[in-house]
């Protein structure tokens, strides 16, 4: 995205949660959003294929203690 673009999502995103984002709060927000897109550009960059399905249900594991 652009700066142009982050900053006029940022703006529809707060109005649309009826957010008053302050001014000093601003550059900081928006270098979170041109952060997360940059993040969203790298994971839309791999292909997929039809048999790369999401997991239906994430199970954790328990944690084990490290060997010593």
């Amino acid at each position: 995205m652009t700066p142009a673009q982050v900053s006029a999502y940022v703006d529809a995103a707060a109005a649309a949660l009826g957010l008053r984002l302050r001014n000093d709060h601003r550059p900081g927000v928006l270098r979170y959003f041109t952060l997360a897109s940059e993040f969203a550009d790298i994971v839309d960059a791999v292909p997929l294929q039809p048999h790369h399905e999401a997991a239906t249900t994430f199970v954790p594991v328990e944690a084990q203690e490290p060997e010593q």
